[in-house]
């Protein structure tokens, strides 16, 4: 079974960054697409950057321009570079593959003070 850990949240103020790790056993990272969902209090979960097999990458309207996603194969692990956040991008983040075929880790909080 692929566990999927995630690490890096914290508290930031507004305009600051944070890396965000998730750790995923095997090597689904290598071969699959990867994507960092996140989820803020009463909303759905939302992806907001995708990481294709191809090495192309999407972003969410909302992140593009602050966010880098970026993968180490050997490793087995998924980045998330935020910048410039926004007390909007507050929300437990998660990773997953695209589609989220894989049982969801705990996540990890990241919190933006105004």
């Amino acid at each position: 079974q692929v566990r999927l850990v995630e690490s890096g949240g914290g508290l930031v103020q507004a305009g600051g960054s944070l890396r965000l790790t998730c750790a995923a056993s095997g090597s689904i990272v290598r071969v699959n697409q990867m994507g960092w969902y996140r989820q803020a209090p009463g909303n759905q979960r939302e992806l907001v950057a995708l990481l294709l097999s191809t090495g192309n990458t999407n972003y969410a309207d909302s992140v593009k321009g602050r966010f880098i996603i970026a993968k180490d194969n050997a490793r087995n692990t998924v980045y998330l570079q935020m910048n410039s956040l926004k007390p909007e991008d507050t929300a437990v983040y998660y990773c997953n593959g695209s589609p989220a075929i894989y049982s969801w880790g705990q996540g990890t909080q990241v919190t933006v003070s105004s």
